[in-house]
């Protein structure tokens, strides 16, 4: 039996990130490597990475002749993946198809369509083992599904094998993000320990939070052969005895990367020292939810940190020379003044790196009832929910008008002459030539969104 595991492209109309950055699809490894033994023996599952692939999804499809196909994606994947699993029921309708993910997993009814038989909504390692199972035994579908929804029944199970990276051998060194080039992915937790009202990650576990044996995951990045490394939990920078025993493991075992993790603001302004340990075993960039410079805002969003503790986490940051990646949301009832006022604290807290999302429900959110009813687009144009595109009517300035301001608050951060100096300094003018070009595809996205209205 074969099956394929596929790895959508974006959708045309999304504004896309890929432009400067294309992680390795973790989620698709984890399945390829937790295949239970005898499985395994009448398996043969290979990933596609469509960010990256040169050939069809149609070539594939012939030339690999598959009994099972399954996707992984967001929202904004949606559509493309519904038209994918038509393709591969038009190419052979016995075919098994089936969609898994974070969206899937908390909105999967957007996910219902005649050409997808499978939506793993739960456990989705155990679904997918199910379904292979079901298939070589040549069982019914009413039969699959029953195991399905005994699976996803069952307390959520963390306890994996690490993820086969080989399994995506063709494309690794194609993987980055930013100047971590190349880059590999590791997941030390499942969840999010904080409660944000606008934060999707936290629905992914119903509001639980599970953190691997730190042991375990120091042992799989002593396997992992590329220096720069993600961790993409939600929250790595959590429970300071977990992240001391890390340190020490490190050492201990002599490990030389770098890391790239997400971190609050108010755990870093709150441990300086820890920090400081941290960027020694290497420690080199932390994504940060400052998300607004208006108390009001951070209130609205339970934040549960203030622009103080921003600034603090900033300043401490900025001495231990770690770089940081500062994601702020944009409310819909900016004005002009506001937008300077933004840009002006950026620049006078030297920020380098900064990303603007409009704020965006995203459906299966705390705050998507609250607007669902004042969408601009349909709930079904699922590849506009990017948090990139002004999806809520602004309620002092034109859509355009949004966009405009987004765009010269950006460059006005970033493309500031001691900042250029400085990344040219440290990355050198390949890497700068690599994520110019690539912000200025995430620009022309925006500027024909300026010339449309």
């Amino acid at each position: 039996m074969k099956a394929l595991l596929i790895r959508p492209k974006p959708d045309k109309e999304t504004i896309g990130l890929q432009h400067v950055m294309i992680c390795e699809p973790l989620e698709l490894e984890y399945l390829v490597s937790n295949v239970p033994e005898g499985l395994a023996d009448e398996v043969t599952v290979k990933i596609y990475d469509f960010i990256l692939e040169k050939k069809t999804f149609e070539q594939i499809l012939l030339e690999e002749k598959p009994d099972f196909v399954g996707f992984t994606g967001y929202i904004t994947h949606v559509r493309t993946i519904k038209q994918m699993a038509r393709k591969v029921k038009l190419y052979n309708p016995n075919t098994k198809t089936a969609v898994g993910g974070v969206h899937a997993e908390v909105v999967g009814d957007d996910f219902l369509d005649e050409s997808i038989d499978f939506i793993f909504r739960k456990n989705g390692i155990a679904c997918f083992n199910a379904v292979l199972e079901g298939a070589v035994k040549n069982q019914d579908k009413a039969i699959i599904d029953e195991r399905i929804k005994a699976i996803e029944n069952q307390p959520y199970n963390y306890s994996y094998k690490h993820p086969d990276r080989k399994s995506v051998e063709n494309y690794k060194k194609d993987y980055y993000y930013m100047f971590h080039n190349p880059c590999a992915l590791i997941k030390t937790s499942y969840g999010c320990p904080y409660n944000c009202s606008f934060c999707f990650c936290k629905e992914i576990t119903s509001g639980k939070y599970y953190a691997r044996d730190i042991e375990d995951v120091v042992a799989e990045i002593s396997k992992i052969p590329e220096k720069e490394i993600y961790i993409v939990d939600d929250d790595f920078l959590y429970n300071e005895d977990r992240l001391k025993k890390f340190i020490a493991l490190i050492k201990e075992n002599n490990i030389e990367k770098n890391y790239l993790v997400y971190g609050r603001a108010d755990f870093i302004a709150n441990n300086k020292e820890l920090i400081s340990e941290l960027k020694k075993v290497g420690l080199r960039a932390v994504i940060v939810g400052i998300e607004s410079i208006r108390k009001t805002d951070l209130d609205s969003y339970n934040k549960k940190t203030t622009v103080q503790i921003n600034e603090a986490c900033i300043e401490i940051l900025r001495e231990l020379d770690i770089e940081l990646y500062a994601t702020l949301i944009l409310p819909m009832d900016f004005n002009k003044q506001d937008f300077r006022n933004l840009t002006n604290w950026l620049k006078d807290m030297k920020i380098t790196f900064v990303n603007l999302q409009p704020l965006t429900p995203i459906p299966g959110t705390e705050i998507f009832k609250d607007y669902e009813k004042k969408l601009l687009v349909k709930r079904e144009s699922y590849e506009m929910f990017d948090m990139a595109h002004v999806i809520l009517k602004p309620q002092h300035l034109s859509v355009r008008e949004f966009y405009s301001q987004m765009l010269i608050s950006y460059y006005k951060v970033i493309m500031r002459p001691a900042n250029s100096i400085r990344l040219l300094k440290k990355y050198g003018l390949k890497e700068n030539l690599k994520m110019l070009k690539g912000s200025q595809r995430v620009s022309l996205q925006y500027l024909s969104k300026i010339i449309r209205g």
